[in-house]
């Protein structure tokens, strides 16, 4: 793997989230009526880090489920002959305030597959993005609510977030595609 840069640490990860998080309480005045669905595979760790820090905050506990978009994907049949379908924990959004987490925004394209999913178990009163790491190179009208850092990247350059629940390291990193 070629690391081209080191972009975030453990303590930039840490400092992004919680100010996400107070972001997000500010914003909705409060965390009545809020949830928080992860984005498989690395959106569930952020989503869970930022409950907890919203719990630090709020003193209250908020909803946090999890969404596969494997089936909601617009290129399915370029990646998949026979789709494999993996389960969501999403509860009823009815009426709620969702609030979508990944670790990156890049083209649009995965959000627009979690709005899909997030569609089909109900009709949320507002759904808000917040991510990680902003790449830009949008494909899609979709944006971001919360960020926790803009980093302008070429479309030669990958950029891997790493969390300690499933990488065993916290960092953020661009690395050039091979």
């Amino acid at each position: 793997m070629n690391i081209k840069a080191s972009i975030m640490d453990e303590k930039a990860m840490s400092r992004a989230t919680t100010r996400i998080a107070n972001e997000i309480v500010e914003k909705n005045k409060g965390v009545r009526d809020v949830v928080l669905v992860g984005i498989k595979t690395r959106g569930v760790p952020f989503a869970h880090r930022l409950g907890n820090k919203i719990e630090d905050i709020e003193g209250s506990r908020v909803e946090i489920y999890d969404v596969d978009i494997t089936l909601y994907r617009d290129d399915l049949s370029e990646i998949y002959s026979l789709p494999v379908v993996k389960e969501n924990s999403l509860g009823d959004i009815s009426g709620k305030i969702v609030i979508l987490v990944d670790d990156v925004i890049y083209t649009g394209r995965t959000v627009r597959a979690a709005l899909d999913a997030l569609m089909e178990n109900g009709r949320p009163n507002k759904v808000q993005l917040a991510v990680l790491v902003d790449r830009g190179h949008r494909e899609l009208p979709i944006r971001a609510d919360y960020v926790g850092k803009n980093v302008p990247t070429s479309n030669q350059e990958i950029v891997d977030v790493r969390f300690k629940e499933v990488d065993g390291v916290d960092e953020v990193i661009i690395r050039e595609k091979k």
